[in-house]
């Protein structure tokens, strides 16, 4: 096996193994609340199948790019690729779905009750379970074309431009669908994006205005601890932009991988593992930010 094979395929295993063990950390917590009788809070629904999410694009993504780095190839039929990618694609558009749900949630949960979102306010913990499957169900349909975009490598067509991902080709039939391809994954991740900087600024408005108001109750208190509410307001905001950044790397990438009639392996691994970066990292910066979690989960 060539040095930079097996340098490649230590990469991926190790993210692979963190991300599951970040992920499964939080499945962990959550079957602890229920199975121990406490709260749960209105966000850890949204938390859940983000954790979901998180753990289809790994599997799906980062196994089998373990695997093809260690010399196993053509260890999938064109039924496997096909469900391979789709399921890939759904739990990324869903993890990133989530975590915009997540934000413009906390930015409903951390308004005065005297201001326009006051009505919002009340209900909204009633709709983060509609929501969240709404998500499941909407990013399955934006993403039912991607089959036909994934052929085994064994089979032999007629194709304009094909990627090889070592186990399956990725295969564009004419430029235009290659085209629409990009444009309507940038404008699913823009739009998302679009609402978690809006997101972020609300809830940094709102700290800081609420922070202001409490200053003198601060200065009277040794000790002060911070609330729930401002502890899960600053993991979104620290999970937002981690996924600013990492999805404005990865476009380059995607966009680079777009535009090359035939790009190098190298590239297509260096943006494999930057797009599976925010699902591995996700739970620990989660985690890190809530009391109940750092007693067990972390030991």
């Amino acid at each position: 096996m060539a040095t930079r094979n097996l340098v490649i395929g230590m990469m991926f295993l190790l993210q692979t193994v963190f991300g599951i063990l970040g992920n499964f950390s939080l499945v962990y917590h959550f079957l602890f609340l229920y199975f121990t009788g406490r709260r749960f809070r209105p966000a850890d629904l949204i938390v859940s199948h983000m954790t979901l999410a998180n753990l289809l694009v790994i599997f799906s993504k980062g196994v089998s790019e373990t695997m093809t780095a260690f010399g196993l190839k053509l260890f999938l039929n064109d039924i496997g690729c096909k469900l391979l990618f789709y399921v890939h694609r759904v739990g990324r558009d869903v993890s990133i779905g989530t975590t915009c749900l997540l934000s413009v949630f906390q930015v409903i949960v951390i308004s005065p009750r005297d201001s326009r979102w006051a009505e919002l306010k009340v209900k909204c913990p009633q709709y983060i379970g509609t929501c969240s499957i709404l998500c499941w169900i909407l990013n399955m349909m934006l993403n039912i074309l991607v089959p036909f975009h994934i052929t085994e490598k064994r089979i032999k067509a007629n194709i304009t431009k094909k990627m090889d991902y070592g186990y399956c080709y990725t295969v564009f039939y004419c430029k235009i669908t290659e085209s629409l391809s990009l444009l309507l994954v940038l404008f699913h991740d823009g739009f998302c994006l679009v609402l978690m900087v809006w997101a972020s600024c609300s809830m940094v408005f709102k700290l800081h205005s609420h922070k202001q108001k409490v200053q003198h109750i601060h200065r009277n208190n040794l000790s002060p601890r911070s609330s729930p509410e401002t502890r899960a307001t600053q993991s979104i905001l620290v999970l937002v932009c981690t996924f600013v950044s990492l999805w404005t790397v990865s476009s380059i990438f995607h966009i680079c991988l777009t535009v090359f009639n035939n790009p190098s392996l190298r590239l297509k691994n260096i943006s494999t593992l930057i797009t599976a970066c925010f699902p591995t990292v996700n739970p620990y910066i989660t985690m890190s930010h809530d009391s109940r979690v750092s007693g067990f989960c972390f030991v």
